[in-house]
């Protein structure tokens, strides 16, 4: 891939992440349920930590013409802590509403096609460590794809949810 294409590929993953850390954080603050707002915020943190990493990325290709040498492809997530937390807390019927429920699923194909677009990127990755740079943040988007796909399971069927992730029933069974 050429450096323009990198810009802009780059400048259109800031714009993602922007929109879906923005995304996030409304409904993190719009949400009842306590575990789905932990969920949403964490989410939304990551989103963060991806666009402040592609925002260096996209400064340092600017300034070059090759991809950064030590350009550190290190990325924490905090989406594993929150899904941890909701298999921990979920005892009880969610306070989720239709709303949470939509926004849970246009967010799931929010990070698909992130994880798709990363993906592709990778593969047209000519340098070893921009396709791993690439790879990481398409696994994490992967990542909290499911984890949103499991947070979904949560608001619309509980009590299975509850089953499958550990013999518990919302009844104290």
């Amino acid at each position: 891939m050429e450096k323009k294409d990198k810009i802009e590929a780059l400048k259109l993953a800031l714009t993602n992440e922007e929109k879906e850390r923005d995304f996030y954080l409304g409904h993190a603050r719009r949400t009842r349920d306590k575990l789905g707002k932990q969920m949403f915020e964490s989410i939304a943190a990551d989103e963060d930590m991806h666009y402040r990493r592609l925002l260096d990325l996209h400064k340092k290709l600017e300034e070059r013409s090759k991809w950064p040498e030590g350009f550190s492809i290190d990325i924490s997530t905090r989406v594993i802590v929150a899904l941890g937390r909701l298999s921990k807390e979920a005892t009880t019927s969610p306070e989720s509403d239709d709303d949470d429920v939509n926004a849970v699923k246009i967010a799931i194909e929010f990070e698909q096609k992130g994880e798709e677009f990363y993906a592709r990127l990778a593969d047209q990755a000519k340098d070893k460590a921009e396709k791993r740079f690439f790879t990481l943040l398409s696994s994490m988007e992967r990542e909290h794809r499911l984890s949103l796909e499991d947070t979904l399971e949560y608001f619309t069927d509980p009590q299975g949810w509850l089953e499958r992730k550990g013999g518990r029933h919302l009844d104290g069974a």
